[in-house]
């Protein structure tokens, strides 16, 4: 098929506003900005209050809630500051209604005029199916902490989050298909080696959710082992009444998790480059290998520095955002090694 570069473009668009949804929402994380929307509607907040009256109705209505009761209440907290930490819920909200505009109507325009041939049309409405779907992740995300609890579920911020990555990671495979639209070689065993490593990517993706819904990254800040030189510190078994429970709900058993598979993942990379090594490939798979190589050094060295700063937000904010380029590309390579 001939490229199209208006919906080759299109879907790199959607794949940058992805990226900026991904790190508004880092940061909307970061500050504790998440629950300072208490309702959620369509279209009456798709702008901030426009008037005192309306800011303080709107902080009026925030004050029933867990977050302000529980811990802002203490905390001489102001009309002004609960308007910062609602800039940054509002700003995340409103990209994603950005999102679902820049998907639907240039796919409608695409349709019309039949720029789309069978099996991209199919890839694009799975596309816009995954986009709902996140949006009322969002959602249910955000209803966990409006109830009596007053932070998010950090399973739900998880699922939430790596959701986030998946849509991106799939819209930049069918922009890439499109992109590449020629067949090669495949050489199986590097590209079964890639699928594991992209696999065991998408599990530290989420207990990296893990660790930011439990603020896990507060505890152990010390490198290359736990706290009192210990491997495993034996606060990992012992948090929750069983070894499942610690290990997905412990702060220290999750963060365990986290630091145990970043090894698996540097791992793994350097076995599928090392083997690439052994092939001949094409100038796009090696430029593929060399990134991922690279990137994958630079968020092993961002995890531990953002850890033994205790997570302030720069560090945090930077780990996520490699983590986004690291799935990058981690898709990219997977990509020229498949097709």
């Amino acid at each position: 098929m001939k490229k199209d570069k208006s919906v080759i473009i299109w879907l790199l668009s959607g794949c940058a506003l992805l990226f900026i949804m991904v790190v508004v929402g880092g940061i909307t994380r970061l500050t504790d900005s998440g629950l300072s929307m208490t309702d959620w509607h369509l279209v009456t907040d798709t702008f901030p209050p426009l008037s005192h009256e309306k800011w303080q109705q709107a902080f009026d209505e925030y004050k029933k809630f867990p977050e302000y009761q529980k811990i802002n209440i203490h905390n001489d907290f102001t009309l002004d500051d609960y308007q910062f930490i609602y800039f940054w819920e509002w700003f995340h909200r409103f990209i994603g209604r950005i999102i679902g505009l820049v998907f639907i109507i240039p796919f409608v325009y695409f349709l019309i005029r039949k720029r789309l041939d069978a099996a991209t049309k199919k890839k694009c409405i799975v596309l816009l199916s995954m986009g709902a779907f996140q949006g009322f992740l969002g959602w249910y995300m955000v209803r966990s902490g409006l109830i009596d609890n007053p932070d998010v579920s950090h399973f739900r911020l998880s699922l939430h989050l790596t959701f986030a990555f998946i849509t991106f990671a799939y819209t930049l495979w069918v922009a890439l298909d499109l992109i590449y639209p020629e067949r090669q070689t495949v050489f199986v065993s590097l590209r079964n080696t890639a699928r594991l490593a992209l696999a065991v990517l998408l599990l530290q993706i989420i207990y990296g959710g893990f660790v930011a819904g439990l603020n896990a990254g507060l505890i152990h800040n010390h490198w290359p082992m736990m706290s009192e030189r210990k491997f495993m510190h034996e606060t990992v078994l012992i948090e929750q009444p069983s070894l499942f429970l610690n290990l997905v709900e412990g702060k220290s058993g999750v963060q365990f998790v986290h630091r145990t598979v970043a090894y698996f993942v540097v791992g793994l990379i350097l076995f599928l480059y090392y083997k690439s090594r052994k092939f001949i490939l094409v100038t796009s798979q090696k430029r593929g290998l060399n990134v991922l190589l690279l990137f994958v050094f630079l968020q092993f060295t961002l995890g531990v520095f953002t850890l033994l700063e205790h997570v302030p937000l720069w560090l945090g904010l930077a780990h996520q955002i490699m983590a986004f380029f690291l799935l990058t590309a981690m898709t990219y390579t997977l990509h020229r090694l498949s097709k």
